[in-house]
């Protein structure tokens, strides 16, 4: 039976372990110095990355703005036209995407796959070019005074609503019903 260790030897062993450790030296680095920078004067609009397709900031109203100002007009605007500007490039490159992959294969299987996936990007493109139109009738309507009320009941749409979906034409309480009686008439 080998022999029980007693709390003293254990003792000593730890005391030893410890005892062996090498005293860690510290190293300063030495700083680089600072460089000046200039500071530019900031667009009226920030650009920063979004949820949404353009890269404006959202609107922050200020305290006492009246609901649909001339800057919140002016910013939904600059908003509606980037995102327009985007869809048109995306359009742009499925075109010439079209027009430099239009090669037939000999294989039946490569064409059919070359055929859903253009099909795939029209359908894309379809959906896109509808947008354009609804983004086209938000500027019309930012321009006619009646941007950021709703169809149905005359209230306001909401700042956050707004960003969230610029093309919005409803407030989120008549939204909602038209989504019930929608789907209680689709089942």
């Amino acid at each position: 039976m080998p022999a029980k260790k007693t709390k003293e030897t254990k003792k000593k062993i730890t005391k030893k372990t410890v005892a062996k450790k090498a005293p860690v030296k510290k190293t300063v680095a030495k700083k680089a110095p600072a460089k000046k920078t200039t500071t530019k004067k900031r667009p009226a609009l920030k650009v920063v990355a979004t949820t949404n397709k353009s890269k404006i900031a959202p609107y922050k109203s200020k305290k006492n703005e009246k609901y649909m100002s001339v800057a919140m007009k002016r910013h939904f605007t600059a908003v509606l036209m980037n995102w327009k500007e985007h869809l048109y490039d995306e359009m742009q490159k499925t075109f010439d995407h079209l027009r430099a992959k239009g090669e037939t294969f000999a294989d039946p299987i490569d064409r059919a796959s070359q055929e859903e996936e253009f099909a795939f990007e029209l359908r894309t493109r379809d959906r896109e070019r509808k947008l354009t139109n609804k983004i086209s009738v938000s500027l019309e309507k930012i321009k006619e005074d009646d941007y950021g009320w709703c169809d149905s009941c005359g209230v306001e749409i909401g700042i956050k609503r707004l960003e969230a979906r610029p093309t919005a034409t409803h407030c989120i309480d008549c939204k909602t019903l038209d989504e019930i009686k929608e789907k209680q008439l689709n089942g």
